[in-house]
């Protein structure tokens, strides 16, 4: 939804994500190597404008080459079904016998396989790399960026285990949707896939925690009263017994889930170890529900609804071992990758945490040196700068503090959504500022995509910024341009949730359906069209979005 930082976007964008992408892709057999234009550097994913794009035309040759697969149905699967996605057009070289057979092989190993083991694999290396991470006091900043560097191997490895999960958690899925589309009920899918234990659930638990120790403390609750601004170094002064037990608490909280946060696969984005006062906020929101509302509660209920679907479909293909068995296959495997999925984004934010942080020490040195204006400018280095900028930072002082300055201006443009060979020049872009959308109005129902199933009456809240709050209140319904794991601990307060963006295969689905709550996305443009304060009722099993 941001801009990426030129050092993102120059380096382990590059290096790690993309290159760990034509790992995942040729390893289960979409395409080989050297297929991949300029193999031995390959630009995966797009950047224009300051904006990333995914790399659509590989996702539909797996579609083209997967036995019993299809582009229109991959497109419908992970992407939105938006007018600005251009069609797919085939050419002769997109079907191969040879890669329909690898990939009809890897198939049948999602439909029968119990265990991923190397995502396992990867949440060890990646939970090591937090664990050995040394004291940066110790470190010149030479042996910081080498630290930094380190982990551009490890997020490859991370990338290509995780792209293989991702893409192959559409099998599963794609099994479960047309058992129950043929048995006459498409809405049981949803059901069936609630509940699944996801990684992206653990930070949200871990702020519940949170939120039960501010209510059990008057000390601890008065200073979130005085505001989130400054809470964390409030906290951390405070001679308060149970100050020092929530701030004990707190720490424990960052060292496991420090590295996420919004935007968190860019390092210059503030994760919640760089800034824990955005983790705060949602805390505070969260102090405000009693232990009445524990989330396990709800999640309970959702997984009491699946098993009684499972056992409905059970019942109904009973006479039909073929298709039972079938069915039962791909309910495995939708467990078991699309936990894999989630799984997999964790383990690459905590490596990309430990890119992130030896970066920012070097920058507060020189920041503190009067070598850098700014921590986040550091960020603004190209990979071909890194090298110089650390025996010469002062040569970049002023050119960073400019490039920032020209980078922030890209948060005001609108980017188109797909981009089909060529883009038209930003100064062409529409902007943020002045885009005009009908604002709907009581009795609309606005269309989005059935992605967790139940229904659900609240108060809309338009949320931007996951660290701006103030309003939202528990049992309102999430408005959001599109979540990421660092948005989940605001679903265990909503009461739905609503995205701009996004399709069955999305975050926002993957968090509500552990959650239990109903959530719709992919409504075009809802945090412009939804007016924050309305009363909205959301259906996430027909994927409708009722103003009232």
């Amino acid at each position: 939804p941001d801009p990426a930082s030129p050092f993102f976007a120059t380096t382990y964008l590059r290096t790690a994500l993309g290159k760990g992408l034509v790992d995942a892709y040729s390893t289960i057999g979409v395409f080989d190597w050297d297929e991949v234009e300029n193999p031995v550097d390959p630009t995966m994913f797009g950047v224009f404008g300051g904006y990333i794009y995914n790399p659509l035309s590989y996702t539909r040759l797996f579609g083209a080459r997967m036995p019993g697969a299809s582009p229109e149905a991959i497109d419908k699967a992970f992407f939105d079904e938006r007018d600005e996605v251009p069609a797919y057009h085939a050419e002769p070289w997109h079907e191969s016998v040879r890669h329909a057979e690898k990939l009809g092989a890897t198939a049948g190993w999602v439909l029968t396989t119990d265990s991923y083991p190397q995502i396992e694999a990867d949440k060890l290396m990646a939970d090591t790399a937090r664990a050995t991470r040394p004291d940066f006091s110790t470190l010149d900043n030479f042996e910081l960026m080498n630290r930094a560097r380190s982990m551009v191997p490890l997020l490859r490895q991370a990338m290509m285990t995780g792209m293989i999960s991702s893409t192959l958690s559409s099998i599963g899925t794609g099994v479960v949707g047309a058992i129950t589309e043929a048995l006459g009920d498409p809405s049981m899918s949803v059901r069936l896939l609630a509940g699944i234990e996801a990684d992206s659930a653990e930070p949200p638990r871990a702020i519940w925690r949170l939120s039960r120790l501010v209510r059990a403390s008057k000390d601890v609750a008065a200073e979130f009263d005085r505001g989130v601004v400054g809470l964390t170094e409030r906290l951390r002064a405070s001679s308060s017994a149970d100050a020092k037990k929530f701030v004990s608490a707190l720490d424990e909280f960052l060292f496991h889930y420090g590295s996420r946060g919004p935007a968190e696969w860019d390092v210059i984005a503030l994760s919640w170890e760089a800034k824990p006062d955005v983790a705060l906020a949602i805390v505070d929101r969260m102090r405000l529900m009693t232990d009445a509302d524990d989330p396990a509660a709800r999640r309970a209920e959702a997984v009491a609804e699946r098993d009684r679907v499972l056992a409905d479909v059970r019942a109904k293909l009973a006479g039909d071992a073929e298709t039972l068995g079938t069915f039962e296959a791909g309910m495995r495997a939708s467990t078991l990758f699309l936990s894999a999925r989630e799984r997999y984004k964790a383990n690459c934010i905590k490596l990309v945490g430990e890119i992130r942080e030896p970066m920012r020490e070097i920058a507060r040195r020189l920041v503190a040196g009067g070598l850098l204006k700014e921590v986040e400018h550091i960020f603004m280095l190209m990979a071909d700068e890194v090298d110089e900028f650390g025996i010469h930072p002062d040569r970049y002082t002023q050119k960073l503090a400019e490039r920032h300055a020209a980078y922030r201006t890209l948060f005001d443009v609108e980017p188109p959504f797909a981009v089909d060979g060529k883009v038209a020049p930003i100064s062409q872009w529409k902007k943020r500022t002045a885009a005009q959308v009908e604002v709907a109005k009581s009795g609309d129902v606005l269309k989005g995509v059935a992605a967790s199933s139940g229904v659900a009456t609240g108060i809309a809240r338009v949320i931007l910024d996951p660290a701006q709050l103030d309003d939202f209140e528990p049992g309102d319904v999430l408005i959001a341009p599109q979540t990421d794991p660092s948005w989940a601990p605001l679903f265990l307060a909503a009461s739905a949730v609503v995205v701009n963006v996004g399709a069955v295969g999305s975050h926002a689905m993957i968090a509500s359906r552990e959650l239990g709550i109903p959530c719709v996305p992919s409504v075009e443009n809802a945090t412009a069209r939804i007016p924050s304060g309305a009363t909205v009722t959301v259906d996430g099993n027909a994927g409708t979005v009722t103003i009232h």
